[in-house]
């Protein structure tokens, strides 16, 4: 008897346990909470009064790691059912049957809660409130919004940026402009990373009912709009640190150089609006990030 989508995730997979413990592994995307964390990490040292209190630093990014492993296993949790009727999710823990969803529930509910105990705890009140903003923004509004609206992009990227606001929060205990800097880079940058991977399976998020914004613009047109505008902004929005005296030059050549190129990929999407360069904007995109934030690091002031 085959099993409805409803069920699917539900009866697991007689797997060895090492295959089982990946499947936790795979459930919390580890390579993007390492990407949040690096953000997350230059917030900090650039919000930092010196010296930098490493203890501090060190449970901050600890309940930042938490919160982004735990808020990725609460995502699939809530879109197991659309995650199997995609080619590309298809083999994800929960729809290929080797975590039940009761199981990634309890899994992602316990690492969220943990992270917001390091953060109410030993880091500060401030981030913990962030960190609330994130798991409803992000579970409870995000990825429902995904079969509904394509505004689930926008308002995704708003808990998407908040790893760096929340390292500067954990450092300096309030949020200045700088820190507010960081957190619009990283909002703006949302925006052509994300329209790039919807445009690549947009016939996937079709067949799953995932309104993103290539799926309902056709023609590719306002696709294409959106990317080149949140590319441009981009460019002077990275260039802040350095007028606000966060950064130095080298900083300042390097975003420069950082932006133009993700500038260009945008442009070149936009025009072209084809899979080979929304993938070329895609691997600019993952590139840029930790090519300016590492140089953040290296050269703030």
């Amino acid at each position: 008897m085959s099993m409805s989508v409803a069920e699917i995730g539900e009866a697991v997979q007689p797997i060895s346990l090492r295959d089982r413990l990946n499947a936790y592994v795979v459930l919390t995307k580890p390579r993007i909470a390492f990407m949040l964390v690096l953000t997350a990490a230059a917030g900090y040292y650039v919000g930092s009064a010196t010296p930098i209190d490493y203890g501090l630093f060190g449970w901050s990014m600890t309940g930042i790691l938490l919160l982004a492993l735990g808020v990725a296993a609460l995502n699939q949790w809530f879109e197991r059912a659309t995650d199997s009727l995609m080619e590309r999710t298809a083999k994800r823990p929960l729809p290929a049957g080797k975590v039940t969803s009761a199981e990634a529930f309890i899994f992602g509910a316990a690492l969220t809660i943990a992270a917001q105990l390091v953060f109410y705890f030993l880091v500060n009140p401030l981030t913990a409130i962030l960190g609330v903003v994130v798991i409803v923004g992000y579970v409870l509004m995000y990825t429902p919004l995904k079969t509904r609206s394509t505004l689930c992009t926008a308002v995704g990227a708003v808990p998407g940026a908040m790893p760096p606001l929340m390292g500067w929060t954990s450092a300096a205990n309030e949020i200045s402009l700088g820190a507010w800097a960081l957190f619009a880079l990283l909002f703006l940058w949302q925006f052509p990373h994300f329209l790039a991977i919807a445009w690549l399976y947009r016939e996937q998020y079709e067949r799953a009912g995932i309104k993103m914004l290539p799926v309902v613009d056709r023609s590719g047109v306002v696709t294409a709009r959106q990317i080149l505008i949140f590319g441009f902004l981009t460019l002077p929005v990275s260039l802040a640190p350095f007028f606000f005296g966060h950064a130095g030059f080298l900083y300042l050549v390097v975003a420069s150089v950082a932006g133009l190129w993700f500038l260009f990929e945008s442009f070149r999407m936009s025009r072209a609006k084809d899979d080979k360069a929304a993938r070329r904007l895609l691997m600019a995109s993952v590139l840029y990030l930790p090519i300016v934030f590492g140089t953040l690091v290296l050269d703030s002031r």
